[in-house]
């Protein structure tokens, strides 16, 4: 029996585009692979590091941001935020953020607290968290924020108590009329005051860049055995 392969222009065409586009981007999702894998081997690099004591000079937020930091000085009791839509292990749930005046300057910087859950019955009633008074010492993480979930229309204008669903530092400063640093800190120090700090990890996604990649890559390899198959079935047709 002769076995012939029957050649179609237009399966031909659709076959070389389909293998060509998986490759491309496999390709693509490989190199962003590669490149959040050297940014994850710099925030494990930075989280070994020295801790770094925050004063009164501005920082830079890229070069700080995962550091760890400690500074002193005193909370703005009267300047609670109360960031919205922020669960944890699927509580529904606030991060309470405060600006902290450090010692022996004029600048401020905004501390997530932790989280506390939402009250079922009354989303805006909020229960009472005690402020350290006082100069206190500070220990956490610098971020250049505290991330973004989900929102309709323009940024809410921050307010003393109010409830937000997402924060810029900048337009804190100008709403509060505070010099701010431009980073926030998520506080890892105890504190006696019922707020969690188990704050979530950052991830760069490398391993979903892969899963990514190799899906392509097998989009390719399946089209074009598919086309291998069907013209040697109708070459024996």
């Amino acid at each position: 029996m002769v076995i012939s392969f029957r050649f179609r222009l237009v399966p031909s065409i659709v076959a070389v585009l389909v293998i060509a586009l998986g490759i491309v981007l496999a390709q693509w999702q490989t190199h962003r692979g590669d490149e959040k894998a050297v940014l994850q081997t710099r925030l494990d690099a930075r989280g070994m590091e020295p801790v770094l004591h925050l004063g009164e000079t501005i920082v830079d937020p890229n070069a700080i941001e995962f550091r760890r930091v400690q500074l002193k000085g005193s909370f703005l009791r009267e300047w609670p935020v109360y960031l919205d839509n922020r669960p944890y292990n699927g509580i529904a749930g606030f991060y309470l953020l405060m600006p902290f005046k450090i010692t022996a300057s004029n600048l401020h910087v905004l501390i997530a607290r932790g989280w506390f859950p939402r009250d079922p019955a009354d989303r805006t009633r909020m229960p009472h968290i005690p402020v350290p008074s006082g100069e206190v010492v500070i220990e956490g993480i610098a971020r250049r924020d505290i991330g973004h979930v989900m929102q309709l229309g323009m940024l809410d204008t921050p307010q003393p108590g109010a409830i937000v669903q997402n924060l810029d530092i900048a337009e804190f400063a100008v709403s509060s009329d505070l010099k701010m640093q431009p980073v926030l800190i998520e506080q890892s120090s105890a504190s006696d005051d019922g707020l969690i700090r188990d704050w979530p990890h950052p991830a760069t996604g490398v391993e979903r860049h892969r899963a990514y990649a190799f899906q392509w890559y097998a989009l390719s390899l399946m089209a074009f055995i598919f086309f291998v198959v069907t013209g040697f079935r109708r070459g024996e047709k």
